[in-house]
């Protein structure tokens, strides 16, 4: 008989390291731009007028096998639940046994802000001081707990539709205040982080500065951004299929969109496409989440977990 080991979110929450997270997601992203990772584009069920469940397996050469089950329900807000809720699984490459079941709610929240921070610290000027953060939900805390990690801003600006979260997550920084709306926030920003559950787009190409970074990881069920910024931007994405694939899989600001003309984030860090090229580049990213970053951060999660004695052993 096998045995399993599971990690609680209290245990994934302790034993996941944010820095080195950092650098695993970098490498796992060099990794999936080479073309030897095996990652099939999510499926989801819709749940009418609920939300969905999506299923994302993907199996990267000597880090890990996995597949994570991830419900999105836009509506938990009002319930107290977040709108994600995920459970990732580890199998062993050699043999296919199954040997780890953890939270992947925390690790799904992480990685995503976590990615973006990686991208940011790509594509960003290497001078950015101020940062905007627009939505004060799970995902802004995410960018507020990773984005000061990969440059040093000076002014960290939050914007969000409820006042009361915005000025919840601005306390939980020194250098961060609320702005009155997401204009306020945008103009003469730095590096742009949008963290929404919007349908619509949040942010117009007129607010940006020349020489500004715009991350966008919102989007399940509409665009983040705007037409004119997309157009305009130099776009980067995980994944060149977000732009081929539908959503869920796909990205609805990047459909129809010629996938030459974007580059994955992967390969700016491996050296064989650019990034910004000019301080007046507006660089663009946009996020759809993939396996490669759950793959990572949960191995990190198992192999810390294995050399502390963490978890529980269940038998299978």
């Amino acid at each position: 008989m096998g045995e399993l080991l599971y990690l609680s979110r209290a245990d994934v929450e302790r034993l996941l390291d944010i820095d080195a997270m950092l650098e695993a997601l970098a490498h796992a992203l060099v990794v999936l731009s080479s073309g030897i990772t095996s990652v099939p584009p999510r499926t989801a069920a819709r749940v009418p007028d609920l939300g969905l469940m999506g299923t994302m397996a993907g199996y990267v050469p000597g880090v890990a096998l996995e597949v994570k089950l991830v419900s999105v329900y836009p509506g938990n807000d009002a319930r107290g639940l977040p709108s994600h809720q995920a459970l990732i699984a580890l199998f062993n490459e050699d043999d296919g046994a199954p040997i780890a079941v953890m939270d992947g709610t925390y690790i799904t929240a992480i990685r995503t802000g976590g990615t973006a921070a990686v991208a940011a610290r790509a594509l960003a000027r290497e001078d950015a001081s101020v940062l905007a953060i627009l939505g004060a939900g799970v995902q802004g805390g995410s960018h507020l707990e990773t984005f000061p990690r990969v440059r040093e801003f000076k002014e960290i600006r939050i914007a969000s539709r409820d006042s009361v979260k915005a000025s919840a997550l601005a306390a939980r920084h020194p250098m961060a205040r609320v702005e009155a709306s997401f204009e306020a926030a945008v103009r003469g920003a730095d590096v742009v982080a949008c963290c929404t559950d919007a349908r619509e787009p949040i942010i117009r190409r007129e607010w940006l500065e020349p020489g500004v970074h715009v991350s966008s990881v919102g989007g399940t069920f509409g665009p983040e951004l705007d037409p004119e910024t997309v157009a305009t931007g130099k776009v980067f994405v995980e994944w060149r299929g977000a732009a081929l694939n539908a959503p869920p899989a796909g990205s609805h600001e990047l459909q129809g969109l010629d996938p030459n003309t974007i580059t994955e984030v992967g390969e700016v860090l491996a050296g064989t496409r650019p990034g910004r090229t000019s301080e007046r580049d507006i660089t663009v990213y946009k996020s759809m989440g993939h396996a490669v970053e759950d793959a990572a951060a949960a191995r990190l999660v198992y192999d810390r977990a294995k050399a502390e004695g963490a978890g529980v052993t269940l038998a299978l």
